[in-house]
């Protein structure tokens, strides 16, 4: 009623109220604006002083409570999507292991280079034995470490240490996102920005910021004098921070990790071997995955375009961006996250789009259809990635086999307690290391209470401490050897027919393979019987009360095998509670 009424005054009028209603919504379809400064909750203000309720504050609680809610639930997604998935895949391999290391090795080893002390480094370091093709840089995973290290001590033994790194990557991402203060800066700022990002981190940043550079000097933002400025600042100080770190961290000087990633995927094309696209996988895949709701591209985004009053904003925000897209596209090896940088700044004009069909939803019927589409394009945008955050959890057998092997080992010792376990050696294959395996999930060792009747030791206290050792060795030769097998006592395998000697199945863990339609007389493909993962208890109970609604149709979450658990087949007993083969 006190928006109807504000509505009507001269000060505050509808158009305004609506205009303003547009930062609530753009936030649905990906713009994640700043609730604290939005101009709604000014207006609600402004009409709680003109009808004398600025005493009460009564739309002042209401909108501050909006915003507040509104603001929150951006971290609190994060959080959500960090409990249900909270592991890594292989193209996050290198820094996850990095920040691993640099949180709980620090740097001073490194200034050690004795010959007995470098074979040490190389244990505590994994990227010293586990180089990759080309080096990669330490300078990202240096700052995350460095922002986790209060509260990963504190919590230390509480919470995992990996769920701390990536809250608090996420919080540096949040950080790090444009505010109305930052836009002063100017576009100096933004080209030094770019071209030490470029230096440092990721080479192909140079074609998103050709076009860019273009684009300024066109519209006379910047001449060739600020923009040669800003550049040299720019690599300057990239240079000087790849540089001193990574030939520290490498042990070589100097080194400049991005220019070997440079010589090695493009002027070698090595990238290549890990496969090949055609020219318009950006356009006809990747970037139409990405930005999720359809509404965004077919509409919005073609409708900022075609009116007169937001064709500059909107050319300036896609043009320069889906030009890099076209210059990225000569490289034969694509993947999504090579572009993901042009998101925020297309879903940015989307926002134009969408804003000025909100505003105009009253005015016509066309507007006010395509109002109610979007909407609805937003709950089923939410829904639908609900569905996909559900099945992410499944896409992580490694991670999940390796916490499995942490809880079958301590029932086994339970089990055989005479058998000599002060040294647990792990061997986990590459299918394993690429589903999330880190080194922040692997123990160091672990003591467990243990029954003193059954089991000899040499103090009284009724504990054995077990030293966990982990192998991750690919060399084809080795591999092949029956005696690489003899030192381990376990194994986390995709196939086992590669693991040679008498082992036994111990437990499976099963990955997503696909979802099909289950009629009302259909079984269901899930997981076998005996298995712990909790996402069979959840389906199981979503399928139970569903298909009450849908007269017993339903869509069944297909999983197959992917990693097995395995023991050395020592006195032929079985261990008492675990699963066999699917």
């Amino acid at each position: 009623m006190l928006l109807m009424e504000a509505s009507q005054s001269e000060q505050v009028t509808v158009e305004e109220v609506s205009e303003a209603e547009e930062h609530h919504f753009v936030w649905g379809i990906g713009i994640l604006e700043d609730m604290r400064n939005c101009r709604l909750t000014t207006l609600l203000r402004k009409a709680e002083r003109n009808w004398g309720l600025d005493g009460l504050g009564a739309v002042g609680g209401l909108t501050g409570f909006t915003d507040a809610a509104l603001a929150a639930l951006i971290p609190a997604s994060i959080l959500l999507h960090l409990l249900c998935a909270p592991y890594t895949k292989v193209e996050e391999s290198f820094n996850i292991q990095a920040t691993h290391d640099v949180l709980n090795h620090g740097i001073w080893n490194l200034f050690k280079l004795s010959g007995a002390e470098e074979l040490q480094l190389k244990e505590q370091y994994d990227h010293l034995t586990f180089t990759g093709p080309v080096p990669r840089t330490f300078v990202g995973s240096l700052a995350l470490a460095g922002a986790s290290w209060p509260v990963a001590k504190i919590l230390k033994g509480v919470v995992n240490q990996q769920i701390i790194v990536t809250i608090a990557l996420s919080q540096l991402l949040r950080g790090a996102r444009p505010t109305s203060k930052s836009h002063h800066s100017g576009p100096q700022a933004f080209l030094a920005l770019v071209t030490a990002t470029s230096v440092v981190f990721r080479s192909e940043l140079v074609l998103l910021l050709i076009p860019r550079t273009i684009l300024f000097l066109l519209t006379s933002r910047l001449n060739l004098r600020s923009i040669v400025i800003s550049g040299l600042i720019g690599a300057i100080i990239g240079l000087s921070l790849t540089i001193f770190i990574d030939s520290l961290f490498w042990q070589r000087f100097p080194l400049w990790p991005e220019l070997s990633a440079f010589n090695y995927n493009i002027l070698h094309s090595q990238s290549s071997k890990w496969g090949t696209s055609p020219w318009h996988f950006y356009l006809t895949s990747a970037i139409p995955r990405l930005l999720f709701n359809p509404l965004i591209y077919i509409v919005c985004i073609p409708l900022a375009f075609a009116q007169p009053a937001l064709r500059r904003p909107a050319t300036d925000l896609v043009l320069p961006n889906m030009s890099f897209v076209a210059l990225y596209s000569l490289q034969p090896h694509k993947e999504w996250r090579f572009v993901i940088y042009i998101i925020p700044p297309l879903l940015t004009a989307a926002s134009l789009g969408a804003n000025w069909i909100w505003i105009r939803r009253s005015k016509s019927s066309a507007y006010r259809i395509l109002s109610l589409a979007l909407v609805a394009s937003v709950m089923g945008s939410f829904l639908a990635s609900g569905v996909m955050l559900a099945i992410s959890t499944l896409n992580y057998p490694g991670a999940q086999a390796l916490n499995r092997l942490h809880e079958v080992v301590p029932l086994y010792i339970a089990q055989h307690p005479n058998e000599n376990m002060g040294i647990v050696k792990v061997h986990m294959d590459t299918l394993s290391c690429m589903t999330g395996i880190t080194r922040f999930l692997q123990h160091s060792s672990t003591s467990l209470p243990v029954s003193l009747s059954t089991f000899e030791q040499g103090g009284d206290t009724g504990n054995v401490t077990l030293s966990w050792r982990y192998d991750k060795t690919e060399d084809e030769a080795k591999l092949l050897d029956p005696l690489f097998w003899e030192q381990f006592d376990w194994v986390l395998a995709e196939r086992v027919e590669r693991v040679i000697g008498k082992w036994e199945i111990v437990d499976t863990i099963g990955a997503y393979s696909g979802i099909r339609l289950v009629g009302p007389n259909d079984q269901r493909n899930g997981l076998a019987d005996g298995s712990t993962m909790w996402w069979e208890g959840l389906t199981r109970m979503a399928e139970r009360y569903g298909r009450r609604l849908t007269r017993g149709w339903w869509l069944d979450v297909m999983l197959e095998p992917r990693i097995r658990i395995l023991r050395r087949q020592r006195d032929g007993v079985p261990i008492v509670g675990m699963a066999g083969d699917w």
